[in-house]
């Protein structure tokens, strides 16, 4: 695991209640530059413990080295030609899941393309195929807008939505863009204020899609509609396909204004540290 004995790890984590502070902090960067291979060590010392102060710091530590780990994986995604959805939903989604492996998530996505791909016939018109995938998401798989905890983070873990069959906007858009791309099909997402939405484009067809209403399907027209409710002036990039990295860009917004709720401001500053680094392109 590293350079240092069973025996020296321990006395570094002894140490980690240490009076002298400058004691304490050589010792957390002493144990950080060891790098992720610790944490299953760590863990298991807290567990073994029964020094309050000590589980504090190994606490703040694992927390500290899982988040350096996350920050390295949204990088790499960030610099990816490709930036598959799926990948970089499952990065957001260990910020609160850490253990949470990416083939478990994968798996449980395939299962409901597969439930969607039974009921699916190819030879169906845009609007058919449409409503035929949401019959099997929101009818039969019971997907729904989460409506009661709206603000919940939640809302912006996939795993969570998955399992609960309750999201918000993004996530069950997220959902539907991630099998419909594996349907073949032309439908991505649309940056709406106040609202993310799909649309199914073609060179010949254009037309919308509300994920967090049922698979509601609209016109451009009523787009022009809701921004002049809203008194938004109409913008390009609100009837157009945004990329994934806004997608991205978006569900941390989501998860800073859910901990800002919460009054969690640690975690605030984390989502934005976050959100900086997609931002450094």
């Amino acid at each position: 695991m590293s350079e240092l004995t069973p025996g020296e790890l321990n006395a570094l984590v002894s140490l980690l209640d240490d009076s002298d502070h400058e004691v304490r902090s050589h010792v957390r960067d002493r144990i950080i530059s060891i790098g992720n291979e610790i944490i299953p060590f760590l863990e298991e010392k807290w567990e073994n413990s029964f020094n309050p102060e000590i589980q504090k710091e190994i606490e703040e530590l694992v927390h500290d080295l899982q988040f350096s780990l996350l920050k390295a994986r949204l990088r790499e995604w960030r610099d990816t030609d490709d930036r598959d959805l799926l990948t970089g939903l499952w990065i957001i989604n260990t910020y609160q899941y850490p253990d949470l492996e990416y083939a478990k998530l994968n798996a449980d996505m395939h299962q409901i393309y597969f439930e969607v791909w039974t009921a699916f016939k190819n030879d169906l018109n845009p609007y058919e195929q449409v409503r035929s995938i949401n019959n099997v998401l929101y009818n039969t798989l019971r997907f729904a807008a989460n409506t009661k905890n709206f603000h919940s983070p939640a809302n912006s873990m996939l795993s969570s939505v998955l399992d609960s069959k309750r999201g918000n906007p993004l996530t069950l858009c997220s959902i539907y863009l991630l099998i419909a791309k594996k349907l073949g099909l032309p439908i991505y997402g649309v940056n709406l204020p106040n609202l993310f939405v799909l649309t199914y484009k073609t060179a010949d067809l254009t037309f919308y899609i509300n994920a967090f209403n049922k698979g509601l399907i609209f016109s451009r027209t009523d787009i022009f509609n809701y921004l002049e409710q809203l008194k938004i002036e109409p913008k390009e990039e609100y009837f157009e396909p945004c990329a994934h990295l806004q997608i991205m860009l978006r569900m941390f917004r989501n998860l800073e204004n859910s901990f800002e709720k919460l009054g969690e401001s640690d975690k605030v500053r984390e989502i934005r540290e976050l959100i900086e680094l997609l931002n450094a392109q």
